[in-house]
């Protein structure tokens, strides 16, 4: 047996949750270490300039930094149980999901995690005090745990008055019925087999909804389909037992469930548009700043947010731009319809004035 791959994150991370699901439903072999091992210090982080996780490193020694990077370097090494289906609307949908389900969703993550302290912030410190003391005491998990979490509230605060709290209860609501809905009949999104929309799904749905006591209680008492498919996904058997006797295919003819439509129209309608606005602010930064082919968007760090404009959600979004555009004939016209019907078209018909690349652990103009 070969080396296994080693993922370096928290249970408590967001973009962990991405490539943990999709080691396991592949059937990769790896191990998890948490960010106070020392290779990763010594090791691991010096390699890719950068404290994020998660951040994996390979039997042959390659470092790999962002979830959805990871996720394609496995992707290609591992193409058993593809996560992208061949149908050019199901490829979209997907591309779609990691875009909306994984960053779309990471600011309702957010807010009910750190809007909620009486409810969230115990376990909250407790769960990042042990990602760096994993055998401390209570008081010491609470002190590194606090630390963090200052540091975390530290990039930005929403303030959390009665208004905030309600409009963040009616969109995790809505999100929960549309899920639940879909999974009385189907296992995965795309019928009965996993995709890269899944594993998009797992940051917002496990990491923070699915764990932090609030939204986690609310899940469980609300939607217990969608709490049951958060635990699926955590495990390496690809069928369920509730859906044994489904086979492990996606929907022919290229055919999205209509369930599934309903929660991309509705992911479509909250965060499309700041995507495509997005977009057009990142071509206009470029074009203020001269910036050219192979000029790099910031050299101090990954992701960084610059006037406004976020070049690595443009990034992401690239990659659903890219697919449509690529597209010829009916198959352009059928998922051009799929756009009108979700609400989606404005922002797949953006264009990016420049490419964005991500290499050396950094975004490129390319």
């Amino acid at each position: 047996m070969s080396e296994p791959y080693v993922l370096y994150g928290s249970h408590a991370s967001y973009y962990t949750a991405r490539p943990r699901a999709l080691l396991r439903k592949k059937g990769i072999p790896f191990v998890e270490r948490l960010p106070s091992a020392p290779r990763f210090r010594e090791v691991v982080r010096p390699t890719t300039g950068s404290h994020r996780i998660p951040q994996l490193e390979a039997p042959d020694g390659t470092v790999i930094q962002d979830s959805l990077e990871i996720a394609d370097f496995l992707e290609a090494r591992h193409p058993e149980l593809p996560s992208f289906p061949e149908g050019p609307r199901q490829r979209l949908f997907v591309h779609l999901f990691e875009l909306l389900g994984s960053e779309g969703l990471v600011g309702l993550a957010w807010k009910f995690r750190w809007l909620h302290p009486d409810e969230n912030l115990h376990f909250v410190k407790m769960d990042f005090g042990r990602s760096f003391r994993p055998q401390g005491s209570d008081e010491e998990l609470l002190h590194y745990g606090g630390r963090i979490a200052d540091r975390m509230l530290s990039h930005g605060r929403t303030e959390a008055s009665p208004e905030t709290l309600d409009a963040m209860d009616e969109e995790y609501t809505a999100l929960l019925s549309r899920l639940e809905t879909h999974f009385i009949e189907h296992p995965y999104l795309l019928g009965g087999h996993p995709s890269a929309a899944d594993y998009s799904l797992m940051g917002a749905l496990f990491a923070h909804l699915g764990r932090d006591p609030l939204p986690r209680r609310r899940m469980q008492e609300t939607a217990p389909r969608v709490f049951r498919w958060v635990e699926h996904m955590l495990v390496p058997d690809v069928q369920s037992p509730e859906f044994f006797d489904r086979p492990i295919e996606y929907p022919a003819n290229d055919e999205i469930p209509p369930t599934a439509e309903d929660v991309l129209r509705h992911l479509l309608t909250r965060y499309g548009e700041g995507f495509r606005a997005n977009v057009v602010a990142v071509n206009e930064y470029v074009e203020r700043n001269g910036l050219s082919a192979g000029d790099a968007f910031s050299k101090e760090t990954d992701q960084p947010v610059l006037d406004g404009c976020n070049p690595h959600f443009a990034w992401v979004t690239q990659r659903a731009l890219d697919h449509y555009a690529s597209l010829e004939g009916a198959d352009r016209e059928h998922c051009r319809e799929l756009m009108e019907r979700c609400g989606g078209l404005a922002l797949i018909e953006t264009k990016l004035a420049q490419r964005i690349e991500r290499r050396d652990h950094r975004l490129f103009v390319a």
